[in-house]
């Protein structure tokens, strides 16, 4: 079966091109904070300060004028969609047999960087 004729699985929101550079709210506290205590325990403060400066986020639904996805960008995000329907269907089974409740997850495509559930996250992290 080719993938294009394949369901796709409607957990899949696509972030990309939605995106305002900003620093973290409450950003500038924490790293302060946090060169206080590597302070205590004997790290150069200045090592902590400069982490706080590549600090970004991206604002979904704030951007000014939207990107442009190309074809491609479209199809890969068509590709990761049909993936994830039979990964959710996998699972459902595996913990249906199990006698659970798979929770379906929510995949997010973007670029750059986002704020996710468990914290700031970047393109480059995998």
């Amino acid at each position: 079966m080719r993938w294009q004729d394949g369901r796709r699985s409607t957990n899949v929101e696509d972030r990309r091109g939605s995106r305002i550079p900003g620093r973290v709210k409450g950003g500038s506290i924490g790293i302060l904070l946090l060169a206080l205590v590597g302070m205590y325990f004997g790290i150069h403060p200045s090592i902590i300060l400069n982490m706080g400066e590549s600090v970004q986020v991206s604002q979904p639904g704030q951007s000014g004028a939207p990107v442009e996805q190309t074809e491609e960008d479209r199809q890969l995000a068509e590709f990761v969609s049909v993936v994830l329907v039979d990964t959710e269907d996998v699972w459902k089974e595996q913990f249906r047999a199990a006698g659970q409740t798979y929770a379906e997850p929510n995949l997010v495509l973007f670029s750059g960087a986002v704020q996710s559930a468990c914290g700031f996250a970047e393109a480059a992290m995998g």
